[in-house]
C-alpha cells in the first residue's frame, strides 16, 4: 500500500496534468472554430471548380488533352499523399490516417502494382516507415506553418506535378482526413493526379464557347484545380487536428478529475487507518500502566 505521502504527491501530479489537458482542451477549442470554418467555406469553391472541369474535360478527348487529364496510359505506378498533423495529442486521428494508408498500400500491392509514398506532415512517417521503409519516396515538412497556407499546398502541387510530368509514377492518390465533428474526422482517398474528370457533367440549355479554347484553358485551369484540392485537404486537416484535440483533452481532463477522486478516497482511507492504529497503540499502552 502506498505510503500517505506518496499518496499525496500523486494527487499533487495529476491536479497538475488536468490543469494542462483543461487548457490544451480550451485552446484547441477556441482554434477550432476558426479552422472549422474555413474548411466549410474552400468546400463549395473546389466543389464548382470540379464542376467547371468537368464540363471543359468533357470537350477534349484523346492526344488534345493535357498530361495532367489524360495520364500517362497506364496505372502500375501508383503514389500515395499521405497527410498528416505535424502534432500528436489528437487521438486516434493520425493513428486512422495511417491505417487506411496502409490498407491502400497493401490493396495496390496485392494487384501487382508498385506503391510509394510522399507524406505530409511529422506524425505519419515512422508508423509508415515501420511497414513500408523502401517505399517512402518524399516527405514535406509543414512544422512551420502555424496556420494552413495556399503557398505551401502550391510548393506540394508544384512538386508532385513535376514528379508526375517526369513520368516518376501514374497515378497520385490524396489521403487525408474529412472533418465532420469534433467527435468525427473520417480518413478518405481520392484520385489526385491524373485529374479525374466527373463522370457526369452539369445538365445545361446554354451553349458556351469558351475563349482562347478548352485545351488552352484546361492547361492553367488543372494545375490550380490539384493545388486547391491540396489546399483543402490542409484546412480538413486543421479542423480535424483541432477538433480530435479538443475531444481528446476533454476526455483526459475528465479521466484526470475521476483519478484524482479515487486517489482522494484512497488518502482519506489510509490517512483514518494510520489515525484509529495510533489511537488503538495509546489505549493499549494505558491500559498496560
Amino acid at each position: 500500500m502506498a505510503s500517505l505521502k506518496e499518496l499525496k504527491d500523486r494527487i499533487k501530479s495529476v491536479k497538475s496534468t488536468q490543469k494542462i489537458t483543461k487548457a490544451k482542451q480550451m485552446v484547441a477549442a477556441a482554434k477550432l472554430r476558426k479552422a472549422q470554418a474555413a474548411a466549410e467555406a474552400a468546400r463549395p469553391y473546389a466543389e464548382r471548380l470540379a464542376s467547371v472541369m468537368g464540363s471543359l474535360a468533357s470537350k477534349v478527348s484523346g492526344d488534345s488533352a493535357p498530361l495532367l487529364l489524360r495520364g500517362t496510359g497506364s496505372r502500375e505506378r501508383h503514389l500515395l499523399v499521405v497527410v498528416n498533423t505535424d502534432k500528436g495529442l489528437c487521438g486516434g486521428l493520425n493513428a486512422n490516417i495511417v491505417k487506411e494508408a496502409k490498407k491502400q498500400a497493401r490493396k495496390l500491392i496485392a494487384e501487382g502494382k508498385s506503391v510509394q509514398f510522399y507524406l505530409v506532415g511529422k506524425k505519419g512517417r515512422a508508423p509508415i516507415k515501420r511497414d513500408f521503409a523502401d517505399r517512402i519516396d518524399d516527405h514535406y515538412d509543414t512544422s512551420d506553418m502555424r496556420n494552413p497556407d495556399f503557398a505551401e499546398a502550391e510548393k506540394i502541387a508544384d512538386e508532385l506535378v513535376a514528379k508526375f510530368e517526369k513520368g516518376e509514377f501514374d497515378v497520385a492518390h490524396l489521403i487525408y482526413p474529412i472533418f465532420q465533428s469534433a467527435l468525427s474526422q473520417d480518413p478518405t482517398v481520392t484520385q489526385l493526379l491524373p485529374v479525374p474528370a466527373p463522370e457526369t457533367a452539369e445538365a445545361s440549355d446554354a451553349v458556351v464557347e469558351y475563349e482562347p479554347g478548352e485545351e488552352e484553358i484546361l492547361e492553367d485551369l488543372l494545375p490550380r484545380y490539384i493545388r486547391t484540392q491540396l489546399f483543402g485537404a490542409l484546412l480538413e486537416r486543421e479542423a480535424s487536428e483541432q477538433g480530435a484535440s479538443m475531444t481528446a483533452m476533454d476526455n483526459a481532463t475528465r479521466n484526470a478529475g475521476e483519478l484524482i477522486e479515487d486517489l482522494t478516497i484512497e488518502y482519506n482511507r489510509s490517512r483514518q487507518a494510520a489515525i484509529t492504529t495510533e489511537l488503538i497503540e495509546i489505549i493499549a499502552g494505558a491500559e498496560a500502566l
